[in-house]
C-alpha cells in the first residue's frame, strides 16, 4: 500500500466506511499503477479537491484530474468523478456501452465488493490521466 504524503488526504480515507474504503484504497493504487505505466503522466499530486481524494498530472500537465469518493446515501456506493465538461464519460460511454453505472457527464459509480470492470476502468483513468496531451496534438 502506497504510503499517504498528505494527512488531510489519509483523513479522509480513514473516515470512510470499512466496505468502501478497502474498494477506493484499491481504486487510489489504480491511479499510481496507470500513471506509472503511462507514457508523458509523470508523477501524480493526490490532494483534496471538495473534499475529495484528487489525481492531478500536475508535474506535466497531460491530464485532466480525477477524484473518488463514496457516494452519499447510496449505501456502499463509491464514485470515479471527472471534469463533466471534458467529454471523458460520454468517451468511456461509447467505448464500454452498458459496462458502467454512469451519472451523466460526470462519474462512474460503483458498489463496495462487487468486481470492478479492471481494464477498463484502467483505460478510462488513462485517458483522463493524458486528455490534456492528447487534446493538444495535431490530427493526421
Amino acid at each position: 500500500m502506497r504510503r499517504f504524503d498528505d494527512a488531510k488526504v489519509a483523513a479522509v480515507f480513514k473516515a470512510y466506511p470499512p466496505a468502501v474504503r478497502s474498494d477506493l484504497m484499491k481504486l487510489r493504487e489504480m491511479m499510481f499503477e496507470v500513471a506509472a505505466a503511462t507514457p508523458g503522466v509523470g508523477s501524480l499530486t493526490e490532494t483534496l479537491k471538495w473534499g475529495q481524494p484528487s489525481y492531478l498530472t500536475q508535474e506535466t500537465g497531460s491530464g485532466s484530474t480525477v477524484r473518488i469518493d463514496r457516494v452519499r446515501g447510496r449505501e456502499g456506493g463509491y464514485a470515479v468523478y471527472f471534469h463533466c465538461q471534458s467529454g471523458l464519460v460520454g468517451q468511456f460511454r461509447e467505448l464500454y456501452p452498458g459496462k458502467f453505472d454512469v451519472e451523466g457527464e460526470r462519474a462512474l459509480h460503483f458498489t463496495a465488493g462487487q468486481r470492478l470492470p479492471a481494464r477498463e476502468l484502467r483505460h478510462c483513468v488513462g485517458l483522463a490521466l493524458t486528455h490534456h496531451s492528447r487534446k493538444k496534438k495535431p490530427r493526421s
